[in-house]
């Protein structure tokens, strides 16, 4: 009898560390990584007059490659870990339908919002590809009030998740997220 797939989500806000947890848990595990930025990032080598923002028109190409992508990795058999935001709102209604294809475990990293700061500036500053992402206007809004990380809705389906501070390493460490993850 063939065990189920895991799908592992890697969520939280933006800068909070999500993409390298998740590519340290792909190596970590064996198995693949899908990033939702470096989807749209792939997408905005191919559009000359790409501008990011709010009313991106690739947002929603992205989001429909990043799910073709992970249903057909788990319908295959495959275990893999699959990055994003993953806010409830915009994301549960596309990860529901995976349910009886993959056992499903949410980890959901955080930071202090001015570790969050710091992260957005230096990667707008030292990552060119980040322009794909709007992160200058997203630090002007944090600024400004418009947002704040910490109204973050974390996704509601009934899988295991975990909460994973990222302000200075991980906690819980990786030995107790391998252990959640039932990593065999």
């Amino acid at each position: 009898m063939r065990n189920r797939p895991v799908l592992i989500v890697v969520s939280g806000p933006p800068a909070t560390g999500k993409s390298t947890l998740a590519r340290l848990l792909g190596e970590d595990l064996g198995c693949p990584t899908i990033i939702r930025d470096e989807i749209k990032q792939g997408m905005v080598m191919n559009v000359s007059d790409h501008q990011a923002g709010d009313d991106d028109p690739l947002n929603l190409p992205t989001l429909e490659a990043f799910f073709q992508t992970i249903t057909v990795l788990l319908r295959a058999g495959v275990t893999l870990v699959a990055e994003a935001a993953f806010q409830d709102r915009l994301w549960r209604p596309s990860l529901e339908p995976l349910v009886p294809l993959a056992d499903i475990r949410v980890l959901r990293c955080t930071t202090p919002t001015p570790g969050i700061v710091d992260r957005i500036a230096e990667r707008a500053r030292t990552d060119d590809h980040r322009a794909a992402h709007a992160d200058e206007a997203l630090l002007a809004d944090i600024a400004a009030g418009a947002y704040d990380p910490g109204e973050f809705r974390a996704i509601r389906l009934d899988v295991p998740s975990l909460i994973v501070d990222t302000s200075d390493g991980y906690a819980p460490d990786l030995c107790e997220i391998r252990e959640f993850l039932g990593s065999r």
